[in-house]
């Protein structure tokens, strides 16, 4: 261990009273500087002593050199005591362990980089070399790499941020340079890409050349010329040319913040853009699709573009903060959400003077899909616009109750659906104009998971696509409109129908959603005019940084109140697209709040009173096709004979699960029927009636059924009888005791 500050307070001055003894005044003034300035600036202790002990031998070696030369000695006398010297001076070097001085020559001051710098760095890189590599010298206990492998023809490079140096490693003849550039690059502590030896092939055994980057500059990146680099640039090199995504388009820039973050429009010389493919411009730009929006302009010959580094959907429009915009205005639209460039983004759900208007809903799990139709029953609460809910998976749409008629399930689901076609006949039937005079209210037929009843695979696969394409077709009219979702925009999930996509994309619009891979191409058979290019499986279900955020785990336990934030997800991001444009990236509403709560507590709103919605319960399980599927009802009239005329499918004897066994007569009220029913209704009605009164609860007819121990095609009959008897009620599809 070295002297403490005590310690070197105590000796110094009998140190400095015996110096002059032996090297002089003028030296022992110089020792006794150099070690109070060291000690000053917290100097380590073996350092101290060297600088000391250096100073002394050297400045001692100095005056005894002068004393022989001016007493006329032998000269060689005099150049021995420089070797005491020097070995005090490589001697205090060593000792810098920890301490490396720089490699590279400061550049501080107007003289920075002169020649006084060079020279001294020379000498330092020289004297690394000599003390690691090829010696005489060394650092005890440490071998040196090369002994002999001297630095010949030395010459330093000092350019600004580049410092190097070059020279020959030089080795007697007969001898082989074994220096590696590994050894170089630890010498110099630099990377060992940073060093270049020469090849051995092409040079004498004993000398290779060798240079050393000490210093490199930061890498530019190396743009060959010509290559387009502005987004003007890029745009006319791949965008705009023939066989790009806009052919014969121009842009001008009206925003720039970064190469991934600007706004333009793209402009064709009296000529319309058309429909653009956005996986086309997004390959153009090097981009992914979800960064680019596009905004048609005024013009036909004109497309706003916008590209994205940070989304600007990222932090979505609260449902709370747009109430007033929820309801439907003048023109028959209401707010849906937000486009990229921060506009409203409107759906139409009636056309003024005309009648309703369809959409077509795509969304796989978790994009967003059963919010937005929250939305839009929410929309259509606060419009006065009735609806038709068919969910033929129960449970999955939080604003049930603000329908007219909710069909929970498969089954009642397809009920809905013929009550919905009911409807639009009982008001054909009324209505002879084919302007809807709108003295009844708008409905709106909501058939969520579309796929269950239209696809082949459905048991009700040809009955529900003969009604739905009968609807598209023909309800607009006479107020009564269509809003289908499905999981996929593939044909088979709307039973391979292209009547049903068409006329929903006519007579209304479109919302996409992220689709499962491989499930959201927008092409081929799949293409939707507007949507060209699309693939929605290329929305990201997460923004970026997302993964990183939720690695950062939090482990304090379950956080009950915490609700989910817009940049938790995308839900709700796709794309809109409206009769006659292109479809624009848009985000829905982010529900911060339930849709149903803000309804007020309100009865939905009903349907007019008329015979379909009267006989809704006969109508709901009266088959509309035969037993081939084809020849579906064509009039209300019909309609209403066939439910009061045959027994339906379900009321034909059969076997009960729960081990009753029933027997079903003529309705009540019908011609025929007997004033006494049959003892197999007579047995499962008081159970009913006993279910109901003792749960003192509302339940679906599914549900009475399960609780029974028999089937839902048992109870509905059942229930409707009852309610004539007004000994049960129903409201909204959930049935209580009376």
């Amino acid at each position: 261990m070295g002297p403490t500050r005590a310690q070197f307070i105590q000796y110094a001055p009998a140190a400095l009273a015996v110096v002059p003894l032996v090297a002089g005044p003028w030296s022992a003034l110089a020792a006794a500087a150099a070690g109070a300035g060291a000690w000053a600036v917290n100097t380590s202790a073996p350092v101290l002593r060297s600088l000391i002990a250096c100073g002394l031998t050297t400045t001692g070696c100095g005056i005894a050199a002068g004393e022989v030369l001016a007493s006329g000695m032998n000269p060689m006398i005099a150049l021995g005591l420089a070797v005491p010297a020097g070995a005090a001076a490589l001697a205090h070097h060593r000792n810098l362990a920890g301490h490396t001085p720089a490699l590279v020559p400061t550049t501080t001051g107007a003289g920075a980089g002169t020649a006084v710098g060079l020279t001294s760095q020379e000498q330092l890189i020289t004297a690394y070399w000599k003390e690691f590599i090829s010696g005489p010298t060394q650092t005890e206990g440490r071998a040196l790499i090369q002994a002999g492998a001297n630095l010949e023809h030395f010459a330093l490079e000092a350019d600004g941020d580049h410092v190097a140096f070059t020279g020959i490693i030089t080795l007697p003849q007969g001898q082989q340079v074994r220096v590696k550039a590994v050894d170089i690059a630890s010498v110099y502590r630099v990377p060992v890409s940073q060093v270049d030896l020469g090849d051995p092939k092409h040079y004498a055994p004993n000398a290779l050349p060798v240079t050393v980057q000490l210093r490199v500059p930061a890498e530019q990146p190396q743009i060959a010329a010509g290559t387009p680099t502005t987004p003007e640039e890029l745009w006319a090199a791949f965008v705009g040319v023939p066989e790009g995504a806009m052919p014969g388009t121009t842009l001008t820039v009206t925003r720039y913040d970064g190469p991934k973050d600007w706004e333009g429009i793209a402009t064709r010389d009296r000529r319309a853009i058309g429909t653009v493919n956005l996986q086309d411009l997004a390959g153009n730009l090097d981009l992914e699709t979800i960064q680019i929006a596009l905004a048609p302009g005024g013009k036909p010959s004109q497309m706003g573009i916008r590209v994205m580094e940070e989304h600007a959907l990222m932090h979505g429009t609260m449902l709370s903060s747009v109430l007033d915009e929820l309801s439907m205005d003048s023109r028959g639209y209401v707010r849906a959400g937000t486009y990229v460039d921060s506009r409203p983004a409107l759906l139409p759900l009636a056309q003024p003077g005309s009648g309703a208007r369809h959409l077509y809903l795509v969304g796989g799990s978790r994009s967003g899909k059963s919010g937005l139709l929250e939305q839009i029953l929410l929309s259509a609460h606060r419009s006065g616009v009735a609806v038709v809910l068919a969910s033929p998976q129960a449970g999955t749409i939080a604003g049930a109750s603000l329908a007219a008629y909710l069909g929970d399930g498969l089954d009642e689901a397809m009920g809905a659906l013929r009550l919905a076609y009911a409807m639009m006949l009982d008001r054909e039937a009324r209505y002879r104009s084919p302007a809807f005079p709108f003295t009844d209210p708008l409905v709106l037929v909501v058939i969520d998971e579309a796929h269950m009843l239209l696809s082949a695979s459905s048991p009700y696969h040809l009955e529900a696509k003969a009604i739905v394409e009968q609807l598209t077709r023909r309800s607009l009219k006479r107020g009564i409109g269509v809003v289908l979702a499905t999981q996929t925009p593939l044909a088979e999930d709307l039973g391979n129908s292209t009547v049903i996509r068409s006329q929903l994309l006519i007579g209304g619009g479109a919302v996409f959603l992220r689709c499962a891979r491989g499930q959201g191409s927008l092409v081929g058979a799949n293409a939707v005019e507007g949507a060209e290019g699309l693939d929605l499986s290329m929305i990201p279900s997460q923004w970026p940084g997302q993964y990183a955020k939720v690695a950062d785990r939090d482990m304090s336990g379950l956080a009950t109140e915490v609700a989910a934030a817009p940049e938790d997800g995308t839900f709700g991001l796709g794309y809109l697209l409206t009769p006659g444009s292109q479809a624009v990236q848009f985000r829905s509403l982010h529900l911060d709040v339930p849709p149903v709560s803000l309804a007020g507590g309100e009865r939905p709103v009903g349907v007019e009173d008329c015979d379909a919605w009267r006989e809704r319960d006969a109508v709901t399980q009266t088959p509309m096709v035969d037993k081939r599927g084809k020849n579906l009802i064509g009039s209300l009239a019909d309609l209403l004979a066939a439910a009061e005329g045959a027994p339906s499918p379900q009321e034909a004897p059969h076997h009960n699960p729960g081990g009753l066994q029933v027997v079903a007569g003529p309705r009540p009220g019908a011609p025929g029927a007997a004033a006494g029913a049959p003892d197999g209704q007579e047995l499962i009605k008081p159970r009913i009636l006993e279910l109901l009164r003792e749960q003192s609860i509302s339940m679906t007819a599914e549900t009475i059924a399960r609780k029974l121990g028999t089937s839902a095609k048992n109870i509905k009959p059942r229930l409707s009888e009852l309610k004539k008897r007004d000994e049960v009620t129903n409201e909204n599809g959930l049935w209580r005791a009376a």
